[in-house]
Parts: structure tokens; sequence; C-alpha cells
């Protein structure tokens, strides 16, 4: 009997651009490279598959395509969860058909059966079709729990092989190992705890972001099986924010990833999107750790400021010109933080002698009330290079909002510019040249100076990248540029 283990990932689906079809080559691209980095089996039509939004035919369709791209080199497990018993079981035969190894199946959803429906639903499943299952306990997304209890009963039929918690609780995984780690395996579902349910006697993991780094994943499980714990823990630290951001987001954030990464897989499906499930702060920061990882490739890129010719290496998103001329005036924003404490960065930079620096001159020699301007300063009477000038969205009016505005929020913005400059997203040959214009929103309610500071930071690095890179607003905060949709509307 088939013995679910090892790392599997639970594939994407694929659509071409308009999101209403199911691409067939990018399916068969993305199974290869998942097989190419090593992992020991694949799970079309998961949760991470968006299976509850593909029609019966579709998932019909990528269970069959997947299983012919595989063919044979690694497991196959099959999502044919349904919310009704009879779709299950239509599915799950349709599976077994086309040759796959195992299927998972999650708990009914929707209308939500007590424990004894719970467990017909599965028996019936398991005695109609003589295929190996895997339970599937996802309560965050079913409204339903799979107690240890039902999972210890359900052991007993034979061709029940496994269970996978997705839920992310501890406490399960361990009194279903205690009770049944002799008769099925367990498998981890939730990328944020993978080394601990590993550790604790799992036999392998199910999951999303095994689309985007199923290498380190692989890594990780060699570590715990060969007792090398430490090992195994670094590795996911440097993996945690992408595991939070990806176990939070599910098919969202795991196909940013992969159209960042260039494996193409498309968009998700209404109702979910980006900027939604996936904020638009959570992709910048995916994209970075992407990047620290070695999973997006930096770009050289040359530009010109003046009569300089200057190489840099930055690390782009998808087509970036490979040379930036008439670099007079760029803008851009970006958005950080949640609640009162959210920042938001409107952010211009231009030659010193350009239009920027006379608005600098301007702003400098006759300010609006309520909206002064304050160089960046990184320590009293050090002003950051290139020369950052930062002006208040929100009219001050108060000692207290003054104090957030030119305290953590302006040191936080001076951290920016030194540490983008330290890098390289801004080139050292070109601070002396350059001039940054900063409009930085800070809520008048904002009371938590640290978290100020943290988003103000973010957002600002953010809004640094995205400038240079040419990529200048955000879907988010101006919808078809009508800036009477800015949630932080304001009149300066």
């Amino acid at each position: 009997m088939f013995k679910p283990e090892g790392i599997l990932p639970a594939l994407v689906t694929p659509f071409r651009d308009d999101g209403k079809t199911v691409d067939e080559e990018r399916l068969r691209v993305l199974v290869n490279h998942c097989i190419g980095l090593g992992v020991h089996g694949v799970v079309p039509c998961g949760t991470t598959g968006e299976f509850v939004n593909l029609t019966v035919e579709e998932r019909k369709k990528v269970i069959k395509i997947v299983v012919d791209e595989v063919n044979g080199k690694v497991s196959v497990v099959a999502g044919t969860g349904a919310s009704g018993t009879s779709e299950a079981v239509e599915m799950t035969r349709y599976a077994k058909d086309v040759g796959v190894d195992a299927a998972l199946v999650v708990t009914p959803y929707y209308l939500k059966p007590a424990d004894r429906g719970i467990y017909e639903h599965y028996s019936t499943i398991a005695s109609e079709v003589d295929l190996p299952i895997i339970l599937y306990n996802i309560p965050q997304c079913t409204g339903l729990s799979l107690p240890w209890q039902m999972v210890e009963d359900l052991a007993q039929i034979p061709n029940i092989v496994g269970v996978k918690d997705s839920s992310g609780q501890l406490s399960f995984v361990l009194a279903v190992l205690e009770k049944v780690r002799d008769k099925i395996n367990v498998l981890c579902g939730h990328d944020e705890v993978v080394v601990a349910a590993l550790a604790a006697g799992c036999s392998g993991a199910i999951l999303a972001s095994a689309n985007v780094i199923p290498d380190i994943w692989i890594q990780i499980y060699n570590y715990v099986k060969s007792g090398e714990l430490q090992k195994a823990r670094e590795l996911q630290y440097r993996v945690q924010k992408i595991a939070r951001i990806i176990a939070g987001s599910g098919p969202v954030g795991t196909k940013a990833a992969l159209n960042m990464m260039k494996i193409k897989v498309g968009p998700v499906r209404m109702p979910l999107s980006v900027g939604g499930e996936l904020t638009y702060e959570a992709r910048e920061e995916l994209r970075l750790d992407l990047e620290k990882l070695g999973k997006m490739e930096p770009k050289p890129i040359t530009f010109e400021i003046e009569e300089k010719r200057i190489e840099e290496r930055f690390k782009a998103l998808d087509v970036t010109p490979q040379v930036i001329k008439d670099f007079n005036l760029k803008v851009s924003e970006a958005l950080a933080g949640q609640g009162a404490e959210v920042a938001h960065i409107d952010l211009m930079i231009g030659k010193k002698n350009g239009p920027l620096g006379e608005a600098f001159a301007k702003a400098k020699a006759a300010p609006t009330t309520g909206h002064e301007p304050l160089l960046a300063l990184l320590e009293p009477n050090l002003a950051v290079k290139p020369i950052t000038l930062i002006v208040p969205t929100v009219t001050i009016t108060g000692m207290r909002q003054a104090s957030m505005v030119y305290g953590p929020a302006q040191t936080a913005v001076a951290k920016a510019v030194v540490d983008s400059v330290a890098d390289g997203t801004i080139p050292k040959e070109a601070v002396e040249d350059l001039i940054v214009i900063a409009n930085v929103f800070v809520h008048p309610t904002a009371v938590d100076r640290q978290r100020v500071y943290i988003n103000n930071y973010k957002a600002m690095r953010h809004a640094i990248r995205k400038t240079i890179e040419g990529r200048p607003d955000i879907a988010e905060l101006v919808e078809n540029k009508d800036r009477s949709k800015h949630p932080f509307k304001y009149t300066p």
C-alpha cells in the first residue's frame, strides 16, 4: 500500500493570462520545474490549486495532464475532495482511472456535517474507490476541524494511508502521531511549522511554498531525517518569511512568487487577488527574500546621469530597460503596515539641476503651513546623501503629531536612503547629482513609535527600488490614476 512521504508541492493551477482557461503548457513546465528540483511527489487540485474555483472538467483535465507529464517519475496525489460525497467519489474514481498514486480528500465544507457525517463521507469514498486515501484537515478554509479522535477511527480503514494537517496546530499533529503513527503517515501542510512537524515525527510535507523553494524544503527534510536539527532550523529561519507570506495568501502568494521567478503560471481566479489576500507590501517583501535566496537573479543595468555612465546591478521585476536614459525625474509610491501606524510614501528622485531641484528650493524657501519640509538626518547635523527632503502628507496640527513625523518617520526615511546607497540600489557615484523628495503619510492617531519607524522604513525602501526600477504606482492606492479614490486623500 502506498504511504506518502517526503516533500510534495501543492501545485498551483496555471491559467492563461486572462485567467479563464487552464494553460496545459505552463502546467507541464511547472511539473518539470518541481521534479527537476528533487520533489518526492506532486499534488494537483488541492487548495493551492484553487480546486474550488475549477469546474469538475477542469479538475479532471489538470489531474490527467499531471499524471501524463510525471510519467511515473514521482508520485501523484490528486486533490479529489468536494463538499458533497457523491462528487468526491466521482473525482476519486476518475483519479484512480487515470493513474494517480493516492487521493487527497478534504473534509466537507460549507454545509458542515457532524462527526457521523464526516466519518461516513470518508468511509464511503474509501469503500467505493480502491485507492489510497489521505485525509485533509484545513479548518481555516473549511470551517470544520477534523478531530484527532476521528482520525484514530478512520485509520482503521485499510486504504486510508495518511492525514495532511494544514491547521498549523502542533498539538493536533502530536495527538494524531501518538495515536496512529504505526498505522498511517502524518504530513505537515502548514509552511511555517515544517521543521517542528518533521522533528515530531511527520513523514513529509505537502506545501504551497514547495512550488517555489522545493529544493530548500528537501534539504530541511533530509537534515531532519539525518538528525541534523540545527541545520534544519537555520534553513527554516532563512525561508520563514516566504513561508509565512505564502501560508497566509495561498495560491495568490505562490503564483506571484512563481511569476516573479519567470515560471509563468498566470493569475489567480476571482475573488482572489493581489492586493487582497497578498498585500502589495507582502509582495515586495516576498520579492526581496526570493532575491536573497537567488531565486531571482539580479540584472546589470546601465543608466546615464548627465555625462556620467554608471554600471550597477539591480534586482528587477520582469522586463527592465537595460539603459535608463534622461534620468531627470522619477516617481513611485509604496505602502507598508496597516491600521493607524500605516505608512505611505510618495517619492520623487531627480537631478539637482532639474525640476526637482527647483521644487526643493521652493519648498525650503516658502513652506506650506502644516507641511513644513525637513531634511532627512541619520543623526543630528548629519544629512543623508542623496539630499532627501521629507514633506508631511497630512497637515500637522500639534506637537505629538509633529513628533511622529519628524521623529521615527524621519529617522526611518533617512535610514532607508543610507541602506539603499549601501546596497547599490542608489549608485554611490550618483549621490551628489541626485535629490530625493518624500511625501510621508503618518496618521494623526498613530501612537506606536516603533511601528511607525518600521513601516516607514519598509515603505521608503520599497519606494526607492520601485522608483529606480521604473515601477511608478501601485494599484491599491490609485485606481485608473484617479486621485479622488486615494485612501489617504488630503489637501495640501
